[in-house]
């Protein structure tokens, strides 16, 4: 069967709940197609580049697809009647992809990244605190002195 990636988007005023409900409508879809899903992921409310119906932020998901091409077309089918998706794109690939995809990898990058934040600002806060007393007593000798 063939191999898809499918990437869609939600409007923002849906809930999260929603799109994860949305997700497994599709994936019910394609498997009553006598298709399979080995792969979804959710990446969350990300900003748009630019407005799509009027919406500045969207929910976007992933599918990785393996199945026949009437079933994927009928799951596209039912993503056009749909209110709470403004856009979609299936793509044909050669082999679905292994592990996390790109956005994935940057959004565990990105967390990775404000936990150490997090930890810089709670050590450099428990050791500034001096800096800021020195500073501070230093104001209070040029008060003086003028």
């Amino acid at each position: 069967m063939p191999l898809y990636e499918h990437v869609f988007l939600a409007r923002q005023d849906v809930t999260a709940q929603q799109v994860e409900e949305m997700i497994s409508q599709y994936k019910g879809v394609i498997e009553a197609g006598n298709g399979s899903v080995p792969k979804q992921e959710y990446w969350g409310v990300k900003s748009l580049t630019y407005r799509i119906r009027k919406n500045r932020k969207a929910h976007m998901a992933l599918l990785n697809i393996d199945a026949p091409a009437a079933a994927v077309q009928e799951m596209e089918r039912q993503m056009r009647i749909s209110e709470d998706v403004i856009r979609f794109m299936t793509v044909k690939v050669e082999a679905l992809e292994e592990g996390p995809s790109a956005m994935m990898q940057k959004r565990d990058r990105d967390e990775r990244r404000d936990g150490e934040r997090r930890s810089r600002r709670d050590r450099d806060g428990e050791e500034g605190g001096d800096d800021n007393n020195a500073a501070s007593s230093s104001d209070d000798s040029n008060e003086e002195a003028n």
